[in-house]
């Protein structure tokens, strides 16, 4: 199974999730391999939970037989129809072998990513197209082969989009679709040179509401990008409609909101907004600063896993895996003594 660079391995048969070969732990999915099939294993921990990935990084995953040596990918050439934003984990491959296209998902969020719907309200939305890839090569080629082939594919797959073969009247081709670009600027009284380019920032369109509710939206679009060095941006393939936009900039406290929104997009245009400007919120000097304000855990501490609940793809990785079990143990010995100012 294979779902990025760094997270490729050899995984274990449907059959070791049995009653007779592993142990379910504290949550159904969670499973140590007791007595799998193949005696390696045995130790592991498997859980599909293991293996999510956030939004913006879920473009390509599947799976690849040895013998004959074929690869089943899925393929997303774009996110826009995902819920929860760009940091938004889903699920991807896992044991069966299983492999998904995650179209809405409310996990790691709970209730609040659930689309509601009052009475007689209409809502239409689609979903996909995904792309199905399947490759092959010669028993005995190494497993990266196919892998690097199928990302070749995804990236093929992305320029492609928006597809130009969906009959559906609510699917907008390349020429109905609009692109809004401008560059962000960050001001901050209390912070030398005060006024800088925002490299680096999260910049997206989604439906109007408070700053920060993209991360909870889910019935409608979002289109994001990644501005660059010089914190220009562009979001391209803009379906046309009524949209805020949002963004954040690693490294800064706070959500951005662009004030003079709405934007009304209409299709085939292309939108200049120049410089935009956020003010990150300040009560005064930064007296002291524990960690990075970038959305991820990086930094938090993430304590050695117990040698008896273990998954080896993680072992000597940068991405922890800590299971329940451990954390609830921790509770008890790492609560920090009370801070006098």
């Amino acid at each position: 199974m294979a779902i990025a660079d760094d997270r490729q391995r050899l995984m274990p048969r449907p059959e070791d999730l049995m009653p007779d070969r592993s142990q379910q732990l504290t949550y159904p999915g969670a499973h140590l391999l007791t007595n799998p099939i193949e005696p390696d294993f045995t130790g592991e921990v498997d859980d599909k939970y293991q293996y999510s990935m956030e939004n913006k990084e879920l473009k390509v995953h599947g799976w690849v037989s040895a013998d004959p040596m074929v690869g089943f990918w899925i393929i997303s050439p774009s996110a826009e129809f995902r819920n929860g934003g760009p940091m938004k984990q889903n699920l991807t491959s896992h044991v069966g072998p299983t492999c998904l296209s995650m179209f809405h998902s409310a996990h790691y969020a709970g209730f609040e990513l659930c689309p509601g719907f009052e009475e007689g309200e209409a809502w239409k939305k689609v979903f996909g197209p995904v792309f199905i890839y399947l490759n092959s090569a010669p028993t005995g080629t190494p497993y990266p082969t196919l892998w690097q082939n199928a990302q070749a594919q995804a990236k093929t797959e992305r320029k492609a989009w928006p597809y130009s073969w969906p009959a559906s009247a609510d699917f907008p081709k390349a020429g109905q679709r609009s692109s809004v670009c401008g560059r962000l600027l960050v001001s901050d009284l209390f912070q030398a040179p005060y006024t800088w380019a925002g490299k680096c920032a999260f910049l997206g369109l989604a439906t109007p509401g408070e700053t920060g509710s993209w991360q909870t939206e889910s019935k409608g679009y979002q289109f994001w990008t990644q501005a660059d060095a010089n914190a220009n941006f562009c979001i391209k393939n803009v379906r046309a409609g009524k949209y805020d936009l949002y963004g954040w900039v690693p490294g800064v406290v706070g959500d951005y909101k662009f004030k003079n929104g709405p934007i009304n997009i209409q299709p085939g245009v292309m939108i200049s907004l120049g410089d935009i400007h956020y003010s990150s919120p300040r009560d005064g000097p930064t007296v002291w600063e524990i960690g990075v304000p970038n959305r991820t855990a990086n930094g938090f501490f993430v304590p050695d896993p117990n040698p008896k609940y273990v998954n080896k793809l993680y072992l000597n990785s940068s991405r922890k895996q800590v299971l329940y079990p451990c954390y609830k143990a921790l509770q008890l010995t790492l609560i920090p003594p009370p801070i006098t100012f």
